[in-house]
């Protein structure tokens, strides 16, 4: 072995160097977390290219982000940089990422064996394709539509943008065919149905109504009492026929409301059902009033037929004006209360555009599959979907105009219609690597597939157990069904974890095995230091919990660590809310991320909050719209592994200590997946049933023994009420945060709540609330959260 090939693979561990060194023309490298994969990789291209004598115009490199494109071209430079310079400039926290990118491109310039390597994203790969060689599918001289910034892309000039946007494209065609009468209306039937209905009532339309009572909102945008009533008024809408809902009537003896009333004939109309009051006094007070009232039944409402024949009748010979559907409808006019609601209907048509597009199904056997379904809901959103879809095709075809979704699309079709520009990527690039390959999509192999020919390598690393992208499109299945897809590969499994414990890495081991689909693999720790994992079972997540961690991120700060040497994990955003505000108030500056963000982050500890079972904790596991299962059925196993896998990516973002925080009676799943031996728990106090009840002097409310201040009226509670409650001193913390919010950290009581939801409902701003509770933003905000009352009452 050569002096220089000593040098590039060195330090590499015995499964590491038969990865890299190996011929095989297919190769998938099964790199657990913590298994040096960039390490590996790296040293891939550098053998290939040190010590094969490959030319490095012949390797493709492909990664899903830029930032991780970008990575593997840092760490090229690095590994031939003789001034030991760049690394250091790279990784100043006052270099900028302008400042990087430039020197970055300078140090690839001066290196023509790095400038011919061709790493770059799907997206990159696929925009560089086409533009060089896609005019038989497309304009290759096609603009990008993004509605975010087009990081993704290696763009050499702004021009190639589009002026406009995906959602603005998207609504200009909903407008369009809005111009059709049928379509319009039946779009703001589904949208009052599906999406104004679904929180009872239009908050917007101040109309009297029975409290309790089941409504329905019709085309006109009132708020009637019963389905039917509700399809009368939409017949009358349809036609152009102004009428009057419930008008207060007194013709002589009493004060009633009749359920329609048609100015243009001067009739009157009554539905009458089974529930309906008896009609007996009603109609005495239409005759002795000399007014014309005509009558519908409930049994034609099932029967469109009859129901039209009937109101034909009804109006027919009464009104002046011919009956007509031909009446022009105006789209600002309709939609005005609910654009917000639109914007919804046409997130879920982008939605599921990407996913049809993801799955390379055609609009026209979506629509064919969707008649089938016996949900009338989903029917109607395919015929109000499809069209606009097909609309939006045309229109970027016309434009010139291709999305990122397209430009996968379009090169696939590309390499395989035109064999000689297969053949000329094929002969072009004789290695092919694939980083984070459990991240695949169907479209994706498809690309790798035409870009092979037998005689070339594809070299993929990835690990199935960090398969966390399925709601983005990716397949796990491609990673662990490799072998079926490429016959006569070679498999090789990094086994050893460089970043963890022994007690970390065999918890995350225990927590995976749980999964079906999945490669077994035996990982184990290089650091066999012992440890155990904290597990701290709260009382309340957000009062005990939000305690424990900002008194062990004190002590660990105490201890020497910092910022950059603690990391706080979540599977949803809202759940940090209240350990931020209390980590805010003691000056602790940690970092946090979602657990999807913190993919291939580490940190000395980490701590993993919201371990709590059911909905709003993890794992969170919510069946998708039924709507999308059209387009691709997925199951809740698959969709439980999913989460799983995302809680040992969690886990093993920790080296030295992990610290889960769960409800005590709550607790997640996954945490009871952990065999007892490798954690510890620490445990809430729990008072004895027997314990006195201490109220405040003052105001004579409950209080606990370790409140120094009334939760109710804020006065200082003296020590003959307290008894021994000195032995048990509040937090110091606790004590500061109560300084400026007399409440901070005090549990929630069920009065308390629907206080917070009545207040609420009526409109008062977070700080009003803050203010009245005595609690900061952040728990008020946190406790909405917790309630669900932004969903629940809508008032956005």
């Amino acid at each position: 072995m050569s002096e220089k090939n000593k040098t590039i693979l060195e330090g590499l561990n015995n499964k590491q160097l038969e990865a890299v060194v190996s011929n095989a023309k297919r190769v998938l490298v099964l790199a657990g977390a913590g298994s040096g994969k960039t390490k590996t990789v790296i040293s891939k291209l550098l053998y290939l290219v040190a010590e094969k004598g490959v030319k490095s115009s012949s390797i493709l490199a492909i990664t899903f982000t830029k930032n991780a494109a970008n990575e593997m071209i840092d760490r090229l430079i690095i590994s031939s940089d003789v001034t030991n310079t760049y690394e250091s400039y790279i990784q100043n926290k006052s270099t900028t990422v302008l400042q990087k990118e430039s020197e970055r491109r300078k140090r690839v310039l001066e290196q023509p064996w790095i400038s011919n390597l061709t790493i770059r994203t799907f997206h990159s790969l696929c925009y560089k394709i086409l533009r060089d060689n896609g005019n038989p599918v497309f304009d290759n001289k096609f603009k990008l539509i993004t509605d975010n910034s087009a990081e993704e892309v290696d763009l050499k000039a702004k021009d190639i943008l589009a002026n406009e946007k995906p959602k603005d494209i998207i609504s200009k065609i909903l407008i369009l065919a809005c111009k059709d009468r049928g379509y319009i209306l039946k779009l703001k039937r589904y949208i009052l149905d599906y999406y104004v209905e679904k929180v009872s009532l239009d908050k917007e339309i101040k109309i009297y109504t029975n409290e309790g009572q089941k409504t329905y909102t019709t085309l006109k945008g009132e708020t009637v009492k019963s389905k039917s009533e509700r399809d009368i008024a939409d017949w009358l809408y349809r036609h152009n026929i102004k009428y009057v809902y419930e008008k207060v009537t007194n013709f002589k003896d009493f004060n009633f409301k009749p359920d329609f009333f048609i100015p243009q004939a001067n009739l009157y109309l009554e539905h009458v059902t089974d529930m309906s009051y008896k009609m007996a006094d009603k109609e005495k007070q239409f005759i002795e009033g000399g007014k014309n009232c005509v009558v519908t039944y409930e049994s034609i409402m099932n029967n469109s037929i009859l129901f039209n024949l009937a109101m034909e009748r009804i109006v027919k010979g009464k009104i002046t004006e011919t009956i007509t559907e031909d009446v022009s409808i105006n789209y600002e006019e309709e939609f005005n209360r609910y654009h917000n609601k639109i914007d919804e209907f046409l997130k879920t048509v982008m939605r599921m555009q990407s996913m049809m597009k993801g799955e390379d199904i055609e609009p026209s056997s979506l629509l064919e599959k969707s008649i089938k379904s016996e949900h009338e809901r989903i029917r109607v959103f395919y015929e109000l979907a499809i069209p606009i879809i097909e609309e939006y095709k045309k229109y970027c075809t016309n434009k010139s105009y291709v999305d990122f979704d397209d430009l996968i699309i379009l090169t696939v079709k590309l390499l395989k219609n035109n064999e000689d520009i297969r053949e000329l990527y094929r002969s072009k690039y004789k290695y092919l690597m694939v980083d984070e390959f459990q991240d695949v999509n169907g479209l994706q192999v498809k690309l790798l597939d035409l870009l092979l020919k037998p005689d070339n390598q594809l070299f993929c690393v990835g690990d199935d157990w960090q398969s966390i992208y399925g709601f983005r499109g990716s397949n796990v299945d491609y990673i662990v069904n490799f072998e079926t897809h490429y016959k006569d590969c070679e498999i090789h499994k990094l086994d050893v974890n460089y970043r963890s414990t022994q007690t970390i890495v065999g918890a995350s081991n225990e927590v995976i095995k749980h999964n079906k689909n999945q490669i077994s693999k035996d990982v184990r720790a290089f650091n066999e230091m012992p440890s155990k994992i904290q597990i701290y079972r709260a009382k309340s997540t957000e009062d005990d919990g939000v305690e424990f961690l900002v008194d062990k991120v004190r002590q660990l700060y105490h201890s020497g660590l910092g910022k950059d040497d603690i990391l706080v994990l979540y599977r949803r955003s809202k759940m940090f809310s209240p350990y931020l505000e209390a980590l805010k108030q003691n000056r602790l500056f940690v970092s946090s991320k979602t657990i999807h963000a913190s993919k291939g982050l580490e940190a000395k500890a980490v701590f993993i909050i919201g371990l709590t079972e059911g909905n709003g904790g993890f794992p969170d596991i919510w069946l998708d719209d039924a709507i999308f299962r059209v387009v691709k059925d997925i199951k809740y196993d698959i969709l439980l592994e999913e989460e799983r896998r995302l809680f040992y990516v969690a886990i093993t973002r920790a080296k030295d200590e992990l610290f889960l925080i769960t409800e005590l009676g709550n607790e997640s799943s996954f945490v009871d997946e952990i065999p007892q031996h490798f954690y510890q728990v620490n445990k809430p106090i729990i008072k004895n049933i027997g314990t006195q009840v201490i109220v405040c002097e003052n105001c004579r409310t409950t209080v606990n023994e370790s409140d120094k201040f009334c939760r109710n009226c804020g006065s200082k509670l003296s020590k003959n009420i307290l008894g021994n409650s000195d032995e048990k001193k509040v937090p110091s913390y606790v004590e500061t945060a109560r300084l400026i919010n007399k409440n901070a950290y005090m549990p929630w009581s069920n009065e308390d709540d629907s206080k917070l939801e009545e207040l609420y409902k009526q409109g008062k701003s977070n700080t009003e609330l803050s203010d009245f509770f005595g609690r900061n933003l952040g728990a008020i905000i946190a406790r909405i959260q917790k309630l669900e009352l932004e969903q629940k009452y809508n008032l956005n």
